[in-house]
C-alpha cells in the first residue's frame, strides 16, 4: 500500500498494452479510435483505484449514471452509501480544472508522448512514457511544490522575509513564471476563482492568506515584474487539492487524467502527418578532436569511485 499512486498509473497503463493487443494496429482508423475511448474512460478509473489502494480501502466501481468528473470522485471518495452523490460544487470544479490542464504546447510528457509514439509503439505504451514525464517533480509536482513552498513560509507575517531571500537567491518562489505566459497565467486567474467556490464547500484553506500575501507583494515587487514571474496554473491548484483532503502524492495523477486526452490528441495529429519520421534528436560531440591509443597496460588505474 505504500508504492506511489503515480507509480502504480504508469506501471497499469503501460499493462494495458498486453491486455488490448489490437492496439498496436495504429493505423487502422477505427481501432485507433477505440483506444482513444478507452485510455480516456480509463485513466479515471486507474487512478481512482490507485488511491483507494495506496489507502487501504477498497475499489469503487464506476457508476454510468455520473458525469466523468462525478463518477471520478465516486471511484476516489464513495463509502458505505448505497449511490455516490457527488457535491455539484467540487464535481464543477474537476470539470473545470480537467479542461484547463487537457493539454498544452509541447511540454516535457507531451514531448515524451510523440517522441515514443513515433516509434509507431501502441499508444498504451506511449501514455505510459509521457506519464512517467509527468511523474517528474519538475513537471507534474509543480503544485505540490507551491504546497511545500507555502507551508515552508507558515505564516502570512513571514512573506516578506521569503521574498526577501528569494531577490538573494537563498529561495526559489514556485508556482511563478511560465515558459509560455510571460504575462499572468490565464488558466491561474479561473483557477483563483475555482479555489473561492471549493473553499465555501470544504472550508478556507489555512495556506490561503499566504498564498494571496505572496501574490500581492510579488506582484508589486519590480524585480519579479521585470522578470515577468507571475502566478501559474500551479499556484492555486494544489491549494484546491489539499482542501478535497487529497494527499500530495495524488496531484500528479489528478495532472495525468486530462492530460490523457492531450496527448492522445497530439499523439494522432502525429501519426497523421506525412512528413513525420522517428524522433532522432542530433547529437554534436564537443570532445577532444584527436586522441592517441594507449595500450591497456600503460594506462592510468582509475579510482573505483568514478
Amino acid at each position: 500500500h505504500d508504492a506511489h499512486p503515480m507509480g502504480m498509473l504508469v506501471s497499469s497503463v503501460g499493462a494495458l498494452s498486453t491486455f488490448y493487443t489490437e492496439a498496436k494496429h495504429i493505423f487502422d482508423q477505427e481501432l485507433r479510435k477505440k483506444q482513444t475511448y478507452r485510455l480516456i474512460a480509463k485513466m479515471p478509473t486507474l487512478a481512482g483505484f490507485a488511491y483507494r489502494h495506496s489507502i487501504g480501502m477498497p475499489y469503487s466501481y464506476p457508476d454510468n449514471d455520473l458525469s466523468y468528473t462525478g463518477n471520478f470522485l465516486n471511484m476516489m471518495f464513495k463509502m458505505t452509501e448505497l449511490k455516490y452523490k457527488p457535491n455539484p460544487v467540487i464535481e464543477k470544479a474537476f470539470d473545470v480544472l480537467f479542461i484547463l490542464h487537457a493539454d498544452h504546447e509541447q511540454n516535457c510528457s507531451t514531448s515524451a508522448m510523440r517522441g515514443v509514439g513515433s516509434s509507431h509503439v501502441d499508444p498504451y505504451c506511449a501514455v505510459a512514457a509521457a506519464a512517467a514525464a509527468l511523474y517528474g517533480p519538475l513537471h507534474g509536482g509543480a503544485n505540490e511544490a507551491v504546497l511545500r513552498m507555502l507551508m515552508e513560509i507558515g505564516s502570512k507575517d513571514k512573506v516578506p522575509e521569503f521574498i526577501k531571500k528569494v531577490k538573494e537567491g537563498q529561495g526559489k518562489l514556485m508556482g511563478f513564471g511560465h515558459r509560455v505566459y510571460k504575462n499572468y497565467d490565464p488558466r491561474a486567474k479561473i483557477i483563483k476563482q475555482i479555489a473561492d467556490n471549493v473553499f465555501q464547500v470544504t472550508g478556507r484553506n489555512p495556506l490561503l492568506d499566504i498564498a494571496l500575501e505572496l501574490e500581492r507583494i510579488a506582484l508589486e515587487d519590480d524585480y519579479f515584474i521585470k522578470r515577468k514571474l507571475y502566478p501559474n496554473v500551479d499556484f492555486y491548484s494544489g491549494l484546491i487539492y489539499q482542501s478535497m483532503g487529497l494527499p500530495m502524492d495524488m496531484f500528479p495523477v489528478l495532472f495525468a487524467i486530462p492530460r490523457t486526452s492531450g496527448w492522445v490528441a497530439q499523439w494522432e495529429e502525429m501519426l497523421l502527418d506525412s512528413e513525420q519520421k522517428i524522433a532522432r534528436p542530433r547529437q554534436i560531440y564537443q570532445g577532444a578532436a584527436k586522441r592517441d591509443f594507449v595500450p591497456i597496460d600503460k594506462r592510468r588505474p582509475v579510482s573505483p569511485l568514478l
